[in-house]
């Protein structure tokens, strides 16, 4: 199971890939269509009120349980993994009577990485009568046995057929026949606030059903903007990845795959992958033995009020591209650095996060259709997305917004060499930062490429954008080889 946090820090000039753990831990922790059965029918009976109670009505998850519980498996992981074994000798005084016997023993000072035997537990469903169950990648990962346990105590020896880390998807099949299966239910149809039910193996219990109700619908991560998670409050905990997550129908519409937590248990929040991204994936790796995902070649960032205020937007939201793939599909359409995405294939693009869901479920050579604000006028454009590759979307840190006052920033031209290194055709070194760029998280040897989304190679072209501005400015500042929109509040 991940765990991740989302601890608040000062800004830090990084791309953050999409990726985090599933289960417990502050930190996204890793919790670690079917022939499709006809969905129970009134699997939700209204349990009568306790005696003196307002006349709320619960509903009763039994017949689910019952029905569904035994397609829902336990999963037994035994692999191996490399550590590095301890030195004897570290930190022992060489005049030490032992240094000499130790040293005997390990005459290449030890610290060898050595391989253990790792062994975890998880959850599963069946999806198929013939023995198709669907996990956690992160559940298998490392696998060298896998061991599959019904809830009739029947156990199977599983082959992994494939696993798609990137949005954490495995796929086991087992040698049987006749097996229970779930229902697949559409998540789309799902509204915030229903009710929904896990059930899985948390700590190693089997079969054990929590209930709760959906929090929120098409949540991204940060480390995994490519899967628009259902976020929950049902308790789910390490043991749990994997397991399906139910619908009030008996549907299953996600696996539960991550948990946010301060202490690696469960506190309130947990994030299940939506159940139709993970059969496209299922397919996929069925079908061919691995998944090709689609890609666009764009690192993006989210767009807060002051960068709203700075590229002229009327709200913030939208996915500000803050550098483009040389030679990439996104570069081809013509999409440039500064530009926002507000709208994909028609589908608005509110969070920053909607962009890579979103191209996470078109197909390699699929165009996409995108609406762009540039320089204060909206511009469509077409583009063809590339296919697998290890560079992924990429959304950046914006960090927080700046104070009032003037721009602080002590900036002169780049030098040949200094062009050259920094891999930029123009652009400023700033020498100095103070006042609001430093607070906004700035730092002296950042280079800026552009104000506002024009590009800047002369301190007064630098002066005249912030001149021409409201309220606050747009830097794009290049650090150790990422690039980012950093916004600074003017006053």
């Amino acid at each position: 199971m991940k765990t991740f946090s989302l601890t608040p820090s000062r800004f830090v000039l990084a791309l953050v890939a999409a990726g985090v753990i599933g289960g417990a831990g502050v930190s996204a922790v890793q919790l670690g269509q079917a022939r499709a059965a006809a969905p129970a029918a009134a699997v939700v009976a209204a349990a009568p009120p306790a005696p003196g109670a307002p006349g709320v009505l619960m509903p009763d998850f039994s017949q689910i349980t019952a029905r569904y519980g035994p397609a829902v498996v336990n999963i037994s992981v035994v692999g191996t993994t490399k550590v590095a074994s301890q030195n004897p000798l570290e930190g022992m005084d060489p005049d030490d009577p032992f240094y000499q016997f130790f040293r005997h023993f390990a005459p290449n000072g030890g610290g060898a990485p050595q391989s253990q035997t790792l062994r975890a537990e998880g959850s599963g469903f069946i999806v198929s009568a013939d023995g198709t169950i669907l996990t956690n990648a992160h559940v298998v990962k490392d696998a060298k046995e896998v061991t599959v346990k019904l809830t009739d105590r029947r156990e199977f020896r599983a082959k992994v057929l494939g696993a798609d880390p990137q949005t954490d998807v495995a796929v086991l099949k087992v040698d049987a026949h006749d097996l229970p299966v779930v229902a697949i239910g559409n998540p789309k149809d799902m509204n915030v606030g229903e009710w929904v039910l896990a059930i899985g193996s948390p700590f190693g219990f089997e079969n054990s059903v929590t209930a709760g109700v959906v929090s929120a619908k098409g949540r991204s991560l940060p480390d995994d903007s490519a899967v628009p998670f259902i976020q929950t409050d049902v308790a789910v905990n390490p043991g749990n990845s994997g397991g399906p997550l139910f619908n009030a129908r008996g549907e299953v519409v996600g696996i539960n795959s991550q948990i946010y937590s301060r202490t690696g248990g469960y506190q309130g929040v947990s994030f299940a992958i939506p159940i139709d991204l993970a059969t496209r994936i299922k397919d996929q790796i069925v079908a061919h033995g691995k998944v090709e995902h689609a890609r666009l070649g764009v690192a993006i960032q989210e767009v807060n009020q002051a960068l709203a205020d700075s590229f002229g937007l009327d709200k913030p939201a939208g996915a500000l591209v803050s550098s483009v793939e040389k030679g990439g599909p996104a570069e081809k359409a013509g999409l440039q650095p500064g530009d926002v995405i507000r709208k994909a294939d028609g589908q608005a693009i509110i969070s920053s996060g909607d962009l890579p869901a979103l191209v996470g479920r078109a197909n390699p050579g699929d165009t996409i259709a995108l609406e762009v604000w540039r320089k204060g006028a909206a511009k469509e454009i077409t583009a063809k997305l590339g296919g697998a590759s290890a560079k992924a979307e990429k959304t950046a840190d914006a960090g927080g917004a700046a104070q009032q006052g003037r721009l602080g920033l002590a900036l002169r031209p780049l030098q040949p060499g200094e062009r050259q290194q920094a891999g930029v055709e123009g652009g400023l070194l700033i020498e100095q930062a103070a006042g609001p760029a430093a607070t906004a998280g700035v730092e002296a040897g950042d280079v800026l490429l552009s104000v506002n989304g024009t590009p800047v190679a002369s301190v007064e072209q630098v002066r005249a954008v912030v001149a021409r501005s409201g309220k606050s400015v747009a830097l794009l500042i290049q650090r150790d080889g990422d690039k980012i929109f950093v916004p600074v509040r003017l006053g």
